[in-house]
């Protein structure tokens, strides 16, 4: 059984619900990252791409500049073990429509696992594994 642990990413970027925007955006450029783990303390609340910012926050007119995170949150996170079978979690991405995964050990955060992961490590000849390993572009 290969495990989530196996090929989860430890460089995660966590962020407070109260920051805006902007300054989500900002270190997802600086990360080169598409996605920050929203917390309160040590407690996961919740996950915000790059694609929530523009869909959910810039398309509603919302100042990006003011707006705080809590507004756009993807809030009804699943989270995995990185003890949890890697086929387990990917039918759970397919159950609930995400394409991220935090996973959580002892009620701490200690890395976040993809569909771009899982395929990777699943299909390597696919190519959402080529897109995923490649370098980011941007």
């Amino acid at each position: 059984m290969t495990t989530v642990g196996e090929f989860m990413t430890t460089r995660l970027v966590t962020m407070d619900g109260n920051d805006t925007l902007t300054a989500a955006a900002q270190e997802m450029r600086d990360s080169a990252i598409g996605d920050v783990v929203v917390t309160d303390g040590d407690n996961v609340i919740g996950i915000v791409t790059d694609r929530d910012i523009a869909v959910r926050g810039v398309a509603e007119n919302m100042d990006p500049n003011s707006t705080p995170l809590n507004r756009i949150t993807s809030k009804d996170v699943i989270t995995v073990s990185q003890y949890d079978d890697a086929v387990a979690a990917a039918d759970l991405m397919r159950t609930y429509a995400v394409r991220r995964l935090p996973v959580i050990d002892d009620g701490r955060l200690v890395g976040l696992v993809s569909m771009g992961d899982l395929a990777v490590e699943r299909e390597p000849q696919s190519v959402l594994a080529d897109i995923s390993a490649d370098e980011p572009n941007n």
